[in-house]
Parts: C-alpha cells; structure tokens; sequence
C-alpha cells in the first residue's frame, strides 16, 4: 500500500465509570500505512490537544505485544482484524482509504470503565494473588537441571506461560468469562513438579477468585481461543476443569 489514507474513527469517550458514555467521531487524514494502531491514535491526540480538547484515553505500555495493556476492541474484535497479535502490533495498512474504524474498550461488568477506552483489569491480579505462585524455601539457588523435566512437558507449560493478562479472551466472550486467562495460570504450574504440592489448592482458589470478580461461565463456544494474541488452547480449561473438580472431591480448602 502507498500513500496516506484519510479514515474516520467511532470512539467510545467516557469520562468514568459512573457516567453513560457515547460514540465520538473524529477525523484521521494523512494516516501512513507504515503506523501502529496506536501511532496513529498519538496523531488523532496530537490534532484534539491542539485544539484544546480532551485526548482520548488508552491503555499502553510496552507497545511490542508482551505487556498485554493495548486492550483495545476495534470494529467488534479484540486487538483488531488480524489473528495472533495485539493492538500495538497491528499496523494501518490493515485498514483501507475512507475506512470507518470503531474503537472500543473491554465490554465485560469485572473490567470497568476507568476512561474512555482504559479500563480496570485488577480483577486479573486478584485471582493471581489467590493461587498463581508456588511456596518454596529460601536457600541456595538450585541447579537449573536439578529436575529433569520431559521437553514435551516444559513446552506445554512455557505455551500456557506466554499469556500476558490482556483480557482479549473475556471480551471476546459472550459470558465475558475468564476461564482461558485463570486455566492458562493454573496450567503453567500445574504441569511442572515445582507446582505440584498446591496444585488441587490452586484451582479452586483461583476458580473461586474468578467467580467472585464477577467473570461469567465457558461455555465452550471458543472464541476466546481464537481471539487470543498469544493463541493460549482451550484445552488449559480442561486442566483446570479436572484440578478443580479433584480438589472438591477430595474437599481441600484453599
């Protein structure tokens, strides 16, 4: 693609949580195919504080797909058009001259609005704090070949690792529900020997975490999966399915 394009943006703009919010329109003209999604928001933010208005409000950090704080829903699909990556990764050229872009944030009732497209994913951090670590002694650092750990193994637990808590998952979600995000925490410990002491305790602690933020149920449409920039597989919720139903049976409290 060559040349800029001149495309137009549906915003939702809402000053907090507390207060109705509404789709803005703005202008985008002169976009270089050559930007990230986010670059280009820069440009429409430079334009709206020269005029002196209020820049829209969004989440970033990072910007290279590993922090997970780009979480944008753009034209009704989480980070946008393309599979496997995040908002900050995808890039104009995506788009086309003339295009209508509809940009909202995060729609589920455990991620509040805090502004315009940023949302409150605190909820994520409380169910890691109820489970997602490992108690070990302090001492010594051990060998890292200490535990042999079959290659298989240790491939599956870094691929439920690589997820980075952007919530891409309970957007994409009817039931806005979170179990792909907490079964991809419970599986990187879960199938290593360094998390098997807590394993059973774990899951339910963090599945009753989850309910308590207010996450809804799976009810295994797969679309999460799909959605997911890091491709996280639906088979996590297998996992913790069983770990949590073994830890009720044998009735440990977490």
């Amino acid at each position: 693609m060559s040349g800029n394009m001149n495309l137009t943006l549906k915003v939702w703009r809402q000053p907090n949580g507390n207060t109705k919010g509404t789709f803005v329109t703005y202008p985008a003209p002169g976009i270089s195919p050559d930007m990230s999604f986010l670059e280009m928001l820069d440009v429409v933010n430079e334009g709206l504080v020269k005029k002196g208005e209020d820049p829209i409000h969004f989440d970033h950090d990072c910007r290279e797909g590993i922090c997970g704080m780009c979480s944008l829903h753009i034209n009704g699909r989480p980070h946008g058009p393309k599979q496997a990556i995040t908002t900050c990764q995808l890039h104009m050229r995506s788009f086309h001259d003339g295009e209508t872009i509809v940009i909202e944030p995060w729609r589920a009732s455990a991620f509040p609005v805090i502004k315009d497209l940023a949302v409150d994913r605190s909820a994520f951090d409380r169910i890691q704090h109820a489970g997602g670590f490992v108690s070990v002694n302090t001492g010594g650092v051990p060998d890292a070949n200490a535990i042999a750990i079959p290659k298989p193994v240790a491939d599956e637990a870094f691929n439920s690792a690589t997820c980075i808590g952007c919530g891409a998952c309970v957007a994409a979600c009817k039931n806005a529900s979170a179990m792909l995000f907490v079964s991809a925490k419970v599986s990187q410990l879960a199938l290593l020997p360094q998390g098997q002491p807590e394993r059973y305790q774990r899951a339910q602690a963090m599945v009753n975490q989850m309910d308590t933020e207010g996450f809804g149920s799976c009810t295994n449409t797969g679309a999460c999966e799909a959605e997911c920039p890091k491709e996280i597989k639906i088979t996590n919720i297998a996992r913790m399915n069983r770990d949590y139903f073994t830890a009720n049976f044998f009735k440990e409290e977490a």
